[in-house]
């Protein structure tokens, strides 16, 4: 099945990331939009698309669209969003789901009152890395998830004024208040926060967290390093055996080798030595190490009325929320310095 969609937003990270999926998937690009008509009258002329205009309310109302989808501000999300659930086209919103949680409430309310599906663009979900990981855990071969450790850094690069840390928490944190439910898979009960700010603009927080399924865990983010290095890293912890994904492209399953030392028999284990991968960047495949690839394989899958299980606006909503009491716990650490 075919889908055409209407697009909203063609700034760089469309572009770059998320329209050049749309052919991949057997989706035309059937009318754009977007306030700075240069940019939307390239997307156009890249996509042989003659539908351009500036106006969100004459997308929508262009003939023969089956979806919408939309990079832009976090608080347009709701509008948006809601508009086209209203007309009854499904709804790609990037995240994060809106510029918080009570406007992400309010497209998950239109979601449900019209029928109609809203995703979002939680990619770390689909990053191979992370998918690897997903798969392990949920495969069985894992047991009982006990603990989470986790780094998430980026430059300060958003504070050229006064310091206003909302890009840093709506765009990089609220991945991860999505992505780390999804791998303990329970949601997030408890949280508390240590954070210092070394100078304006450069700050560094230690989040402690507790599950509903009785595991802990540990997050570390901040705009204290630079993005020219690797700056991610997860552990997922279990009885005797843990998986590590490393600058989102280096997967380790440990497990509970015996030792080897003494044997002289010793070799390697499929069932109990660790299990290593990472890319061949050199093969002509689609390593898909951001996920935008398969997040938007998903999300078509479910537009086109298909199985999937792509982020919906309710996981937006949760992600939301646990942003809002990482953001509370945050500021009043900073308050009592």
């Amino acid at each position: 099945m075919s889908l055409t969609i209407g697009w909203v937003g063609c700034g760089r990270h469309a572009t770059q990331m998320l329209l050049p999926q749309l052919a991949p998937n057997n989706v035309t690009l059937g009318a754009v939009c977007d306030l700075n008509q240069q940019a939307a009258q390239d997307v156009a002329r890249h996509y042989g698309v003659s539908a351009v205009y500036s106006d969100f309310q004459q997308l929508l109302a262009h003939p023969g669209l089956d979806a919408i989808g939309m990079a832009v501000g976090p608080q347009q999300h709701e509008e948006f969003a809601i508009a086209a659930l209203k007309r009854g086209l499904p709804v790609f919103i990037e995240k994060p789901p809106g510029g918080s949680a009570e406007g992400a409430q309010a497209i998950a309310a239109a979601s449900r009152s019209t029928g109609v599906a809203a995703y979002v663009g939680f990619m770390k979900r689909y990053s191979t890395g992370n998918k690897i990981a997903g798969n392990v855990l949920r495969s069985g071969d894992f047991g009982d998830v006990l603990g989470f450790q986790g780094n998430y850094m980026t430059a300060p690069g958003y504070f050229t004024g006064a310091v206003d840390y909302t890009s840093f928490y709506l765009h990089h944190c609220v991945h991860y208040m999505d992505l780390m439910p999804w791998l303990v898979g329970a949601e997030i009960v408890d949280l508390q926060a240590r954070a210092l700010e070394h100078r304006p603009g450069h700050l560094l927080a230690h989040l402690n967290m507790a599950f509903a399924n009785g595991a802990i865990g540990t997050l570390v983010m901040g705009t204290v390093q630079s993005r020219g290095t690797p700056m991610e890293n997860i552990t997922v912890m279990g009885n005797h055996q843990r998986i590590e994904v490393d600058n989102v492209i280096n997967v380790a399953w440990h497990r509970d080798p015996p030792f080897k030392a003494e044997d002289e028999l010793a070799r390697l284990d499929n069932a109990s030595d660790t299990l290593c991968w990472t890319p061949n960047f050199t093969a002509a495949a689609n390593e898909d190490h951001k996920g935008y690839h398969a997040l938007l394989r998903d999300v078509f899958r479910g537009m086109k009325g298909e199985s999937s299980q792509a982020p919906t606006i309710e996981d937006g909503v949760r992600a939301m929320q646990n942003l809002e009491r990482m953001i509370a716990a945050i500021n009043q650490q900073l308050r009592q310095k």
